[in-house]
C-alpha cells in the first residue's frame, strides 16, 4: 500500500526496547520522523541510527521525535541502542504488519536472489497523525539532515 500525503498515517502499537510498547496515538501531539530499516547494527542501519541520535537535539527543538523500525526483535533493539547509545525508540515489528501497513516490506533481489525485507524509507507524520512526507529507498548519507530541513518546514 503507497502512503499519501494528508492521509492519516497507519496506526501501530508495538513492542519497544526496554520492555515497553509505543504507539502512535501515543505520539498524538508531535511530529514523528518515522524511519524504517532492515537490521540492527549493521552498516548503512548504524549509519543511519547514528546520524539521527547526533541531530537528535535538533529534532527535539523543532518538536520532532524520532523512531526507528525493524523486524529485530526488542532485545536486539536494547543491544543495538546500548551499543550505540541511541537516545530515541526502537519499535519491534517481528510480525512485519507495520512494516506491510506503510509499504516499506517488499520483495529485494541481492545476487540474483529475491526475498523479503525492509526498504530503507523515512516518514514524517504530522502532529495530527496525517502523512507529510515520505522518503523511499533512503541513501543514508545527508538523509538525517534533509528530514531534519523538512521537519523545521512544517
Amino acid at each position: 500500500m503507497a502512503l499519501v500525503i494528508g492521509d492519516p498515517a497507519p496506526a501501530f502499537t508495538l513492542p519497544a526496547d526496554g520492555g515497553r510498547s509505543v504507539s502512535l496515538s501515543d505520539l498524538r501531539g508531535k511530529t514523528v520522523v518515522l524511519y524504517f530499516y532492515p537490521k540492527d547494527d549493521t552498516s548503512g542501519c548504524t549509519k543511519e541510527a547514528q546520524a539521527f541520535n547526533g541531530m537528535r537535539d535538533a529534532f527535539e527543538a523543532a518538536g520532532a521525535v524520532i523512531v526507528g523500525v525493524s523486524p529485530d526483535s526488542a532485545k536486539s533493539h536494547d543491544k543495538f541502542k546500548a551499543k550505540y547509545e541511541l537516545g530515541f525508540d526502537l519499535l519491534a515489528d517481528e510480525e512485519k504488519g507495520m512494516l506491510e501497513a506503510y509499504g516499506v516490506w517488499v520483495e529485494k533481489s541481492m545476487y540474483g536472489k529475491k526475498y523479503m525485507g525492509v526498504e530503507r524509507t523515512t516518514v514524517l507524520i504530522d502532529a495530527e497523525g496525517r502523512v507529510a512526507r515520505v522518503w523511499p529507498k533512503v541513501k543514508v548519507p545527508g538523509h538525517a539532515e534533509e528530514v531534519l530541513a523538512a521537519v523545521q518546514a512544517l
